[in-house]
């Protein structure tokens, strides 16, 4: 008698991964497989040097089409289709920038990103997305955290460094004195919706509508009352 091992809950994962992947060739042509592993590889942290994904102009090249919105959309759909339970692939508009990003398990994510990553990226996601500025200074981020921790620039340091190492954030050049930051196409689309809805309902120890959530991203903008930098 002989005994089985037992897979891992990381081998099944595995196994699963590889599966779906296998699945985009009964959905997609030779072509647009090709075009999805170059997303892929080219959304690596380690590959273009913090230029994460592809151009909208350079996926189109790779499809052999040019300025064809629905193909584009099906193209996505069809991959997301396929490999949905494990990538997502996202076309940002603003940032015309093709991107795959991974989808990783809640308990896997928090070793992911420290807590203070995690709140840089939130007060960054919340001054662009929300209050719609262009970029975020770290002046801000010293005034809004460094203050109430020891050690506090170092810290942030550290969590933007870790966010730029994962392609969330981009550093934008405003002056020699002056560091700045902005979100990527992947900062952008880190926070699920219903994250988002969780954080909100956090703040104010209590269930909210969505029209609720709403309003209390207009109620606190606060650089509009005090004048926008």
């Amino acid at each position: 008698m002989t005994t089985e091992k037992q897979p891992s809950e990381n081998e099944n994962h595995h196994d699963q991964t590889l599966n779906s992947l296998q699945a985009l060739r009964s959905v997609l042509s030779s072509r647009e497989e090709q075009t999805f592993m170059s997303i892929l590889f080219s959304s690596s942290a380690t590959i273009r040097a913090n230029n994460f994904g592809l151009s909208r102009k350079e996926v189109e090249k790779l499809l052999g089409v040019s300025n064809d919105e629905e193909y584009l959309t099906s193209f996505i759909a069809r991959v997301n289709q396929a490999v949905g339970l494990y990538y997502r692939l996202i076309f940002d508009e603003k940032r015309d920038q093709v991107v795959v990003m991974l989808r990783v398990p809640a308990n896997s994510a928090r070793h992911t990103l420290s807590e203070e990553a995690l709140a840089v990226l939130l007060f960054i996601f919340y001054q662009q997305e929300v209050l719609g500025h262009e970029y975020t200074l770290l002046s801000q981020l010293l005034e809004a955290f460094g203050h109430e921790q020891l050690r506090g620039a170092r810290r942030i340091q550290i969590a933007l460094d870790s966010l730029r190492k994962i392609g969330a954030v981009e550093n934008h050049q405003l002056s020699d004195r002056e560091d700045a930051f902005r979100l990527t196409a992947i900062g952008v689309n880190m926070f699920s919706d219903s994250f988002l809805h969780r954080m909100v309902e956090f703040s104010h120890s209590n269930q909210l509508s969505k029209e609720d959530v709403m309003k209390f991203f207009n109620r606190y903008n606060l650089y509009d009352q005090e004048g926008s930098q």
